[in-house]
């Protein structure tokens, strides 16, 4: 094996997660944050106390507070930053000259929708709107059932490598030829795009489920897997009106697998969300959804499935589709209607009010 040069821009979890697999097969590594203490973490101490804390870094792996510095002179970027602070990111790669002219292969594991002056967009076309012409259609995107956690630890996972540039997904693939990675090539950039995003969303409403079923007698693991397969359905009918071109991805690992392992796992932080949302009074400092997004970091944990919900909710009624699980999670956020009664209502009539 070839040691490749990979720069990874947001030291979040997920991207300090697939950064340590990465490295942990021989490639060299360099990390992008914002804070100094992450900067100086993975630098002195290998390890990512802020986002990944617990989980040893490999010596491959090196950090910089300088975003130039850690775009330049590499084979591969992957851009790691949350949706609500992509757009901002990406313009600050735009004077790197390897970005410039097109030498760097470019992955992206964001996950969400990105608020526009046109509405809601996916993360590719937001940044094939924002980075050079010559990136269009270049963009590889990676989803798959992927906790951070696990992944560092090098626990099998399997992963989804998206492009209309089928080359660009083969380099991807074999940069992650690495232990406790298997990665899979898929041309529905789309369909793999939303059900990354829309994944998170059902996942909220999955914990909302999963806390009330604690002390129900009404509720238990059957009607999890009845959210489960309606929240699929539900993700599905939206990827195919967006222009998803491949109905098998909502059955693959970009689909179903992400969604269980995001319902399921213990590390999912949409599930907490959702479970947080019945046991606490979390939802009751903020006046409505807006509200939520704009102080979203009081919750103490970031929820894309919060954010990606507003975006739903607009798609859906831009598009005329009916999407009864998103928008009453949607209510719920915007304080039209209780969660518990929520659920109550989905789950027992098929309505949500």
């Amino acid at each position: 094996m070839v040691s490749k040069s990979v720069g990874v821009i947001g030291a979040g979890a997920w991207g300090s997660g697939l950064a340590q697999a990465i490295a942990r097969g021989g490639h060299k590594v360099q990390m992008w944050a914002r804070e100094q203490d992450v900067v100086d973490g993975i630098n002195n101490n290998h390890e990512n106390k802020r986002y990944l804390p617990g989980y040893p870094l490999s010596e491959n792996m090196t950090a910089s507070s300088d975003i130039k510095e850690v775009a330049s002179g590499k084979e591969f970027l992957i851009l790691a930053s949350p949706s609500l602070y992509l757009a901002s990111t990406a313009k600050q790669l735009l004077e790197v000259d390897d970005i410039k002219q097109g030498n760097v292969t470019i992955g992206v594991i964001t996950k969400g929708f990105i608020t526009s002056a046109e509405g809601p967009k996916l993360v590719l076309e937001t940044l094939e709107s924002v980075l050079p012409p010559c990136y269009k259609g270049q963009l590889v995107y990676i989803a798959g059932p992927s906790h951070a956690e696990e992944v560092a630890m090098g626990k099998l996972t399997g992963l989804i490598a998206a492009s209309e540039n089928a080359k660009n997904s083969i380099r991807f693939r074999e940069l992650m030829h690495v232990p406790g990675l298997m990665v899979y090539s898929s041309l529905d950039v789309i369909g793999v795009q939303i059900c990354a995003a829309a994944k998170n969303v059902i996942a909220i409403v999955f914990g909302a489920l999963d806390a009330i079923a604690e002390h129900s007698d009404q509720f238990g693991d059957n009607t999890e897997s009845l959210l489960l397969a309606a929240g699929l359905n539900e993700i599905q009918t939206l990827g195919m009106a967006m222009g998803a071109t491949h109905p098998e991805t909502f059955t693959s690992i970009a689909g179903v697998g992400d969604l269980d392992v995001t319902c399921r796992s213990k590390y999912g932080r949409n599930r907490r969300f959702g479970q947080d949302m019945i046991k606490t009074d979390m939802l009751e400092k903020f006046k409505n959804l807006d509200d939520l997004i704009a102080r979203i970091g009081e919750i103490g944990y970031l929820s894309e499935g919060a954010v990606a919900c507003k975006y739903v909710h607009e798609i859906a009624a831009k598009l005329g589709i009916k999407l009864l699980i998103c928008e009453g999670l949607y209510k719920i956020l915007n304080k039209e209607i209780k969660p518990a009664d929520l659920i109550n209502n989905l789950l027992t009539t098929g309505k949500i009010d």
